[in-house]
């Protein structure tokens, strides 16, 4: 539990904030002392080469006067190679013609052939400087050139140690090194300040979600400090509201579906006390009684049935028995079901098809969000009205026109009717037995199929149902 704990603390934001704000002042800290250190060694190396070819030069132009390498008895040159050995705490060679050494102020190699390519290369004439950093030393070999052909007969070499470069190096590290940590020491305590000020707003957001949560406070939350937490702010109280609106959506359905089934239990029991408190009623009545009580039963197996459905379509994954279907073909088998009721009632019924339609769809659930809208457009109709039917396509969707002229929907209510045991007249509602789930069960429906549906009316002269379906579906 206690390892689980930690590894949720090192992933918090406030320790990655305060990470970051070390690693970016540090690491910059740390290569820039890297940077400079390397320079300041390639720096004194450089002018240490400057000063030790400078004298070597001079050094040569007198030894090749003197004719030191054929007569190497000189006591100046002597002195001189003594005192630049002693001066720069190196080691001074002198070679001749054939490659040996005549001259080493350390006194051991003397008499010993040398034919090292930086040798070689100052016999072709060339001056060559180099740097070994393992062994810590400057090499500097130059030709000595024969003062009548102006040609080498000889190399000057020096080896001077570069250990008071690497001391300074050393002693400068130490200070960069000591500056290096009173910075971090700094960094360090501006990095837990600054990332307690910018987790802040994240940390008095989680408290007043927490209070929300347990009830504490009911008003919208707002923090300030930067844009993030205000849009986040913004974007949780939107959730809030969303689930406030979906909670009493929630209640008033509930509400709904509890008095929607208990009416026509209501309706059963007042019509079933009534036959038992009269031991001689007439046979007729009973009839009729008996008749208003299976009709109640019927509407109380619709309303169940639609409240299925609906919890069906509620699904997070609903499941859909897709195939091809001939949809001309569907349409005419929808309206010849419901040619009955619609004569009935004197209503036309009227197909009108474009083109053949052949789409992907749910044929059970599809018919049953058809049916709807037909039916309803009968019911909701008047005697001698009619309801036309219109199907076309494009090359994406088909689209399904249900179309009526009969009492028509307020302005007021088209928001409205798609919402669950909505009715614009309850009381036409209720005497042609809806349950006021029919276009909410529709809407759902044709949803699942990835399509849309929209609604145009006007009061007292028809209404339009408008739904548009993809020939192809994707899930």
């Amino acid at each position: 539990m206690s390892g689980k704990f930690s590894f949720r603390k090192l992933s918090s934001i406030k320790i990655k904030i305060f990470i970051l704000l070390i690693l970016f002042s540090i690491i910059p800290l740390v290569v820039l002392r890297y940077g400079i250190l390397v320079n300041f060694v390639n720096h004194e190396v450089e002018m240490k080469k400057i000063e030790i070819m400078s004298q070597s030069k001079l050094l040569a132009t007198q030894i090749s006067s003197a004719g030191f390498l054929d007569d190497p008895t000189s006591e100046i040159i002597n002195t001189q190679l003594s005192q630049l050995s002693n001066y720069y705490g190196g080691r001074v060679m002198l070679v001749d013609r054939s490659y040996t050494i005549i001259k080493d102020t350390y006194q051991m190699d003397e008499g010993k052939v040398i034919t090292s390519k930086e040798v070689v290369r100052s016999f072709g004439g060339e001056v060559v400087s180099y740097y070994d950093p393992e062994y810590l030393f400057i090499g500097l070999t130059l030709p000595i050139n024969d003062q009548e052909t102006s040609t080498p007969y000889g190399v000057l070499i020096v080896n001077v140690s570069s250990e008071s470069i690497m001391e300074d190096k050393d002693y400068y590290a130490a200070q960069a090194d000591l500056i290096l940590i009173i910075v971090a020491i700094v960094d360090f305590c501006l990095a837990i300040l600054f990332s307690q000020i910018l987790v802040y707003p994240m940390v008095r957001l989680r408290r007043m979600l927490n209070e929300r949560r347990h009830g504490i406070i009911d008003e919208e939350i707002h923090v300030s400090g930067n844009y993030e937490t205000e849009a986040l702010c913004e974007e949780i109280n939107g959730v809030f509201k969303n689930m406030k609106t979906l909670d009493e959506s929630r209640q008033e359905f509930v509400s709904n579906v509890s008095h929607e089934l208990k009416t026509p239990i209501t309706s059963m029991k007042v019509l079933a006390d009534s036959l038992l408190a009269d031991e001689n009623t007439p046979a007729e009545l009973y009839r009729e009684f008996m008749q208003d009580i299976a009709e109640e039963i019927d509407r109380e197996s619709q309303i169940i049935n639609d409240l299925l459905s609906l919890v069906k379509m509620d699904k997070q994954n609903p499941e859909l028995n897709i195939k091809q279907v001939n949809i001309n073909e569907l349409l005419e088998v929808i309206l010849r079901r419901i040619k009955p009721i619609a004569e009935k009632a004197d209503v036309d019924l009227i197909l009108e098809s474009f083109r053949p339609v052949t789409a992907d769809i749910d044929e059970v659930k599809m018919s049953l969000a058809i049916s709807n809208l037909v039916e309803n457009a009968v019911k909701y109709n008047k005697e001698g009205g009619y309801v036309k039917v219109t199907l076309n396509a494009d090359h994406q969707y088909f689209y399904l026109n249900v179309e009526d002229n009969g009492m028509g929907i307020p302005e007021d209510s088209l928001d409205h009717v798609f919402e669950r045991f909505y009715r614009v007249d309850k009381s036409h509602s209720r005497e042609i037995g809806g349950t006021g789930l029919g276009l909410a069960i529709t809407k759902g429906s044709i949803v699942m199929h990835k399509g849309a549906i929209k609604v145009a009316s006007t009061l007292g002269e028809g209404t339009t149902f408008s739904v548009r379906v993809p020939l192809i579906y994707i899930a």
